[in-house]
């Protein structure tokens, strides 16, 4: 077994690293003065079980290049098995025809990553569940839930906690969440007028004198979550929390949850948290080395991987 990374999220992959107790391998991912993307392995990998960790975040064409690049040379260099970890799956929200003429994008990055020579994939809370079936390759599509649970537990007094899903569309995790802290459900209902821009309608629940916990996938603008957050208080909520696995926080996401209500946004670290991110009071990041990691090991092994969300 041997872990390599490209440039999105180095930090992640060494501390997956350091959980395995292996080295980082040796690869060289650099740019000509076009910006054209080279890449060089700088140890043998033939007959290797080979595991790539990039995120396809912010730049994500060049971070997706990166990853495709990395596959093809090991590809060539005759590794036994080359799975492609990553920890955020760009072009995800891409997984349908949202209108006539539109492209679905999740399964075109699927296909290249498949054709550029990647025996497996393993990724951390994709949007949508079925975009594993974009794949002709096996596909490990991991949780954090679990992760996010234990912080929750380790931090809350669980009786006067409601999980909250900010959306009709996240009720499926939300409920899941509920489940394994054993408290109440709410939903907020929502209708976005444009992309980027939403308006909280309705709050489908008691939250009066509750300690309100929203649970997503991914947060990119803020806005969502802000005007959730806002409502929840303004119908009795003592407080609200987020818990989002992808902290994509694009523009003055960043600005704009500083200046919200939020108690505190909670996100992993599936994309390199930026330095304003790192400064920020309200914004913290747990880590998923120790998930990925473990799941690594048991790919390698060839040993059960859904058993760690049992």
């Amino acid at each position: 077994m041997k872990v390599f990374a490209g440039n999105s999220n180095r930090q992640l992959a060494e501390a997956i690293c350091n959980y395995l107790n292996v080295p980082m391998g040796k690869a060289s991912v650099r740019r000509f003065a076009d910006q054209e993307i080279f890449v060089e392995i700088q140890e043998n990998v033939r007959g290797e079980d080979v595991f790539v960790v990039q995120s396809t975040s912010f730049p994500t064409n060049d971070h997706l290049m990166e990853l495709l690049i990395m596959i093809d040379a090991f590809r060539r260099s005759s590794a036994r098995r080359i799975t492609a970890v990553l920890p955020y799956f760009g072009y995800a929200r891409q997984d349908r025809k949202p209108g006539p003429r539109t492209p679905i994008s999740a399964k075109l990055v699927a296909n290249l990553i498949t054709q550029a020579g990647a025996n497996r994939v393993m990724t951390l809370d994709l949007h949508a569940g079925q975009i594993q079936g974009f794949f002709d390759i096996p596909t490990d599509n991991l949780y954090a839930l679990p992760i996010l649970a234990r912080d929750i537990k380790a931090r809350r007094n669980l009786d006067n906690v409601m999980v909250v899903s900010p959306d009709v569309g996240g009720v499926v995790r939300a409920r899941a969440l509920a489940k394994r802290l054993d408290c109440l459900l709410a939903i907020v209902d929502k209708r976005r007028e444009r992309p980027g821009e939403s308006e909280v309608m309705n709050i489908i629940g008691e939250v009066e004198g509750k300690e309100c916990i929203l649970i997503d996938d991914i947060i990119d603008s803020g806005g969502t979550l802000c005007n959730a957050a806002e409502a929840l208080l303004n119908n009795g909520a003592l407080s609200v929390t987020a818990y989002i696995t992808h902290g994509v926080l694009s523009g003055a996401a960043v600005q704009r949850i500083g200046s919200s209500k939020l108690e505190e946004l909670v996100i992993t670290d599936s994309i390199q948290p930026r330095g304003e991110m790192v400064a920020s009071g309200n914004i913290r990041v747990i880590s998923t080395a120790a998930l990925i990691g473990e799941a690594i090991n048991r790919t390698s092994h060839e040993s059960s991987v859904s058993s760690l969300f049992d």
